[in-house]
């Protein structure tokens, strides 16, 4: 679910306009998942844009607030979200944690770095959702850390049912800056894309597991 329709329009447009997200229906890029996609979303990007960054912490840290409450802690999920997660924890006056794919092999073997009380109240940032599956590891291994999780706040989400679904399975709310659906109409009203292209982009969306093959 979107913060608001408003963010959700212009964080879509600020993420064409950097070429953080690639819209190439006539040429296909393979993720490492191996399905086919007409998009690619690279949203570490931003970081390198002041203006975008700014704008991207700012809604970040104002609809947290206004959705989840004040959190004790900010994490942000391993890499992607560790730079924009530090700055919405910073504009917040919020403690920082972020969350390996999984613990060290050496040292204390963390896999949640930073410091961490059981019991706290935590909000995880992520950079993009796609099935979910990593986001929520992330969850999973604050909540045996002992966080108490009030939800996840992500800059994008391509709107996968399979992703809606484990996170409803999960039981973890999600709300995103922007998604899918509002990119796409802001690339057809902007012109960035044919109605033709438009057909294809929709299609993958419904079917992105088997789409191309």
């Amino acid at each position: 679910m979107i913060f608001n329709k408003d963010t959700a329009e212009k964080t879509a447009e600020l993420l064409l306009q950097i070429n953080a997200i690639k819209l190439n229906p006539g040429n296909p890029f393979t993720w490492a998942s191996g399905w086919k996609s007409p998009i690619y979303c690279d949203n570490r990007l931003i970081l390198s844009f002041p203006a975008i960054r700014n704008y991207v912490r700012d809604e970040f840290s104002k609809n947290i607030e206004k959705q989840f409450g004040k959190p004790d802690v900010i994490a942000g999920v391993a890499t992607g979200a560790i730079g924009i997660g530090m700055l919405v924890a910073e504009s917040m006056g919020l403690p920082f944690v972020y969350v390996r794919p999984e613990p060290k092999k050496h040292g204390r073997q963390n896999q949640v770095e930073g410091f961490l009380q059981k019991g706290q109240n935590v909000v995880v940032v992520e950079d993009l959702i796609s099935t979910g599956n990593s986001s929520l590891l992330a969850v999973e291994a604050l909540k045996e850390a002992g966080a108490n999780i009030k939800g996840m706040a992500a800059i994008f989400t391509y709107g996968f049912e399979v992703a809606e679904q484990n996170f409803k399975n999960a039981n973890v709310d999600l709300f995103t800056l922007s998604n899918y659906q509002n990119l796409i109409n802001l690339a057809v009203a902007k012109k960035y894309i044919t109605e033709k292209e438009e057909a294809t982009l929709r299609e993958w969306n419904a079917i992105p597991s088997t789409w191309g093959n």
